[in-house]
């Protein structure tokens, strides 16, 4: 081929090339816009310090009632669930046996003193006539002895008739504490045997009422330290004041002494149970329920609450928050949390007043990159994510 015909191709070629350039950025498509975020700014507010130690109730005094003796149950004397007093009979078991050995032991008794009064004027008589040689040295040495024995007879006689007159007094069967009745396992008419297993009814004493939490015993050690230093209100010897939050989110209205008395530590958990003494006059409160402690600590005035939704963790554990920079870029940063506030958490380094931190979209951003970021209120933050609704068949 001619030099000239390929040179003057190449301009051609040239073009069409500069045409098919112009013609793919004219078709590229746009680059993707920013992610979309929302921040919360952080700012210090005053917060109340509190702990919250969820347990259960436990009855100050339990009481299981069994019989001491056997018979027949003739009367139940107390309406169950009910409150008694110290003393009062709970039910009547059948005391004419029991009656019956009272008498029996009573005239062995009786018969045994004569014993001994027919022995003492014996050797009475026989002394002097010792003496005088009268009767023999042996026979009067009997006379003394009869006199003993006959004596040992009357001790043992009485004690028979004590330990009929206890087996009569056990069949009124009484409440050992001042507390409230449970169900009765048995009705008029049943019989029981001394010393069964299975109790009468349970009686528990329920002014003033327990409430055993079950904590880590760094918690322990935290608040004992906090109760030296002043920090808990103190409500008598190594007691701290505490509240009450019941089951159906009210407060109880009287306050409570928490007691560190444990001194065990649950080797397998690192736990200790921490008990509560609450006053229960108006009976609100019963064995089992389940409530909440709350000691307060004092109040932070400079305290950085950041929402839970922000709080993420990295591959360590460590938590973490991505940050807002000044152009809009999020900056990830590890921070530490000491408690839950609410919804909220309360962080005590990482971050500081006026940090803008992401609370929505930070799933899907990474740090360095330029986001869209839009402020949000708590409120909107706490509300419901909105679903859309089911499309109607036509």
């Amino acid at each position: 081929m001619p030099v000239n015909r390929m040179i003057s191709r190449r301009p051609a070629a040239l073009a069409i090339l500069i045409a098919m350039l112009v013609g793919c950025t004219k078709h590229a498509p746009p680059p993707p816009p920013p992610a979309q975020v929302r921040f919360v700014t952080v700012e210090p507010q005053s917060v109340t310090l509190t702990t919250d130690l969820p347990g259960r109730t436990t009855a100050y005094r339990i009481a299981e009632i069994r019989p001491q003796v056997s018979g027949v149950v003739l009367k139940r004397l107390f309406v169950e669930g009910h409150d008694v007093k110290a003393g009062e009979q709970l039910y009547q078991i059948d005391p004419a046996p029991y009656q019956a050995s009272v008498d029996s032991a009573r005239a062995a008794l009786e018969k045994a003193e004569a014993a001994v009064a027919a022995a003492s004027a014996l050797t009475t008589r026989y002394k002097p006539l010792s003496e005088a040689r009268a009767v023999s040295r042996q026979d009067y040495d009997n006379a003394v002895s009869s006199e003993a024995q006959a004596k040992a007879d009357v001790a043992s006689a009485k004690a028979s008739l004590e330990t009929a007159r206890i087996n009569l007094i056990y069949t009124k069967v009484l409440s050992p504490i001042t507390g409230r009745t449970g169900r009765s396992s048995v009705t008029e008419g049943a019989l029981v045997t001394a010393n069964q297993t299975t109790n009468l009814v349970v009686v528990q004493q329920l002014d003033p009422i327990y409430v055993d939490v079950v904590q880590p015993s760094a918690l322990l050690l935290r608040l004992k330290r906090e109760l030296a230093s002043g920090k808990l209100t103190k409500a008598g010897q190594n007691q701290a004041q505490v509240k009450l939050r019941l089951e159906d989110d009210s407060v109880y209205p009287q306050s409570g002494k928490l007691k560190f008395a444990e001194v065990t530590v649950d080797q397998g958990t690192g736990s200790v149970t921490l008990r509560a003494e609450f006053p229960n006059p108006e009976g609100t409160l019963l064995p089992g329920m389940f409530v909440h402690e709350q000691i307060e600590e004092g109040v932070d005035e400079s305290a950085l609450l950041v929402p839970q939704q922000g709080v993420t963790h990295d591959f360590r554990g460590n938590p973490t928050v991505m940050v807002l920079t000044a152009n809009n870029q999020a900056e990830s940063r590890v921070v530490k949390t000491s408690r839950a506030m609410g919804d909220q958490w309360l962080v005590s380094d990482g971050i500081a007043a006026g940090d803008r931190i992401i609370v929505q979209g930070q799933q899907s951003i990474r740090p360095g990159i330029a986001l869209d970021a839009k402020p949000i209120t708590l409120e909107e933050l706490r509300q419901p994510a909105s679903t859309p609704k089911p499309s109607q068949a036509p």
